[in-house]
């Protein structure tokens, strides 16, 4: 019998990370933590891999909140704030916290491939792919 203080821990190899999850144009996600994978009921992990000198297309990720880590490579990541488009250049070891809703894109203007670890508080890896970051967001409730 399993009780919340005798569950086991779940180890996902980095080389066993699945591409069988929601994907965005212009990257390659790929999901470690998950319902799916692991029947994690809050979480969602994985990467993104980012070709060089190629921009993903513009997405959100509906209600969960996003944590990036650059895990090599300079991504750029970039939002609009009003009518004015916002870019955050990054390198290995910086952070980004994307907040719900918010439409954003990775770009690596690179000759090197880009890797980002994603955090999300859901437990899948939801994506709303837009086509641009000025089209309208459904936010529920509002």
């Amino acid at each position: 019998m399993t009780d919340l203080w005798h569950q086991p821990l779940r180890h996902i190899r980095g080389a066993d990370l699945t591409g069988d999850t929601n994907q965005t144009t212009g990257m390659t996600r790929l999901e470690a933590i998950s319902g799916k994978t692991v029947g994690s009921s809050k979480v969602w992990m994985g990467e993104t891999h980012v070709a060089p000198v190629t921009n993903s297309g513009d997405h959100h990720h509906g209600e969960a909140e996003t944590a990036i880590y650059v895990k090599s490579g300079h991504p750029v990541f970039v939002f609009a704030d009003g009518e004015e488009e916002i870019r955050i250049e990054t390198g290995p070891g910086d952070y980004i916290f994307v907040p719900p809703y918010v439409p954003h894109r990775e770009e690596n203007p690179a000759d090197e491939e880009a890797v980002v670890v994603i955090a999300r508080s859901s437990q899948e890896g939801i994506v709303v792919n837009l086509p641009s970051l000025w089209s309208p967001v459904d936010v529920p409730g509002q």
